[in-house]
């Protein structure tokens, strides 16, 4: 990216595009927009109407931080800092595995028993998403989650403030911090991965996730017995 040439929103757009999809991305055009919008503090529409617009000093240094880290394969939540899932904005930090929207179906299964839900579990709560999820949904429920990991849970607890919900965050290994406890209903997505499997995943997800949210044992199934 020549610094001396004059970068509107669509030449930078377009450029970012191919050079990224050099680099693997998929979906480069759509991540480039959602960078630009953090760069420049508009949002995509704002892109759009302002195409002829040229970047200032300050957009266009923001901006190539972010595209320098992006080809470098980190997700681009690490980037943004936040994913949304089921509808509502999370943190997201290296400290915990990114929501995919496909556990949006573990809320929606929740959900669809929420008449027997007076309390709820999570186990392994990570970004806190499932647990702040059914929260949201469920506002008469008594939701617990549950972490090893003292930094997810301190992503979780930011959270749960920024998403307006209370939720009992307990630091221990599996069932250990609420033994003797019953439940309503728990939900938990744990590692299911093969340990001879990681090298082989897409590098956002084997060099930025948390190891320990997705090594799973030998077959993938330590955490299912």
């Amino acid at each position: 990216m020549n610094q001396n040439e004059i970068w509107t929103t669509l030449k930078i757009l377009e450029w970012t595009r191919e050079y990224l999809s050099r680099k693997g991305i998929e979906n480069a055009r759509r991540e480039a927009e959602w960078m630009l919008c953090a760069a420049t503090g508009l949002d995509r529409m704002g892109l759009y109407l302002n195409f002829e617009k040229p970047l200032n000093e300050v957009e266009l240094a923001s901006y190539r931080k972010m595209i320098a880290r992006r080809a470098g394969r980190e997700p681009l939540q690490h980037i943004l800092g936040t994913e949304e899932f089921f509808g509502l904005d999370f943190e997201v930090t290296p400290d915990v595995l990114i929501p995919r929207h496909d556990s949006e179906t573990l809320v929606q299964e929740a959900l669809a028993r929420r008449s027997e839900a007076r309390s709820v579990l999570d186990i392994g709560t990570g970004s806190g998403c499932l647990a702040i999820a059914l929260a949201k949904n469920l506002p008469d429920a008594a939701v617990t989650a549950v972490d090893i990991s003292e930094a997810a849970l301190t992503v979780a607890r930011r959270n749960a403030e920024r998403n307006s919900v209370t939720v009992r965050f307990l630091h221990g290994s599996l069932l250990e911090p609420v033994r003797g406890e019953l439940f309503d209903l728990i939900v938990s997505n744990p590692p299911y991965i093969p340990t001879t499997e990681i090298n082989q995943l897409e590098p956002e997800v084997r060099d930025f996730d948390p190891r320990s949210a997705l090594d799973g044992g030998i077959d993938g199934l330590d955490f299912y017995r």
